[in-house]
């Protein structure tokens, strides 16, 4: 049986009819069709799946769509306005930072999380932000890069 939850989705509330087992991500996704929030493996490992709620980097996979009514949540498109990249994601493009893409979302989301609570990090800030994110395509380097370019250090 559905029932009826409004979600905080990027500032504007949003409507759905969820089954009371139904995760965030899915959700987003299928119910609200906010693709941009990646599924990747279900168990709150690898990141993709990233989003920002009341201001903490959470992977939605693990959030159940009832228990984020209330709650303020940003996805990936929520950093965008009216059609402008935010600042971290023109970073990752300038710095290469963009391989397969898969989890560029995640990573933008928890960098974003980093950057609102601490907007001048360290490099090892920004790695210990990032651990919960894997990327096989990088090394890390340009997505480090790229963050610390958008905060107070540069890089």
């Amino acid at each position: 049986m559905k029932v009826r939850v409004v979600l905080d989705v990027n500032g504007e509330p949003r409507e759905a009819f969820v089954e009371p087992g139904w995760t965030l991500l899915k959700v987003l996704r299928e119910e609200l069709g906010l693709a941009g929030t990646k599924l990747g493996c279900g168990d709150g490992e690898c990141g993709a799946c990233t989003v920002i709620i009341d201001g903490r980097a959470v992977p939605s996979c693990l959030i159940l769509a009832i228990g984020a009514e209330g709650k303020e949540i940003t996805t990936i498109e929520g950093l965008q306005i009216e059609g402008v990249l935010h600042p971290l994601q023109e970073a990752f493009v300038e710095h290469g930072a963009v391989q397969c893409g898969f989890c560029t979302p995640g990573m933008i989301m928890s960098a974003k999380a980093l950057l609102d609570d601490n907007p001048d990090p360290t490099e090892e800030d920004v790695r210990e932000a990032l651990q919960g994110n894997l990327c096989r395509c990088t090394g890390y380097k340009k997505i480090v890069e790229a963050v610390l370019s958008v905060s107070g250090r540069g890089a």
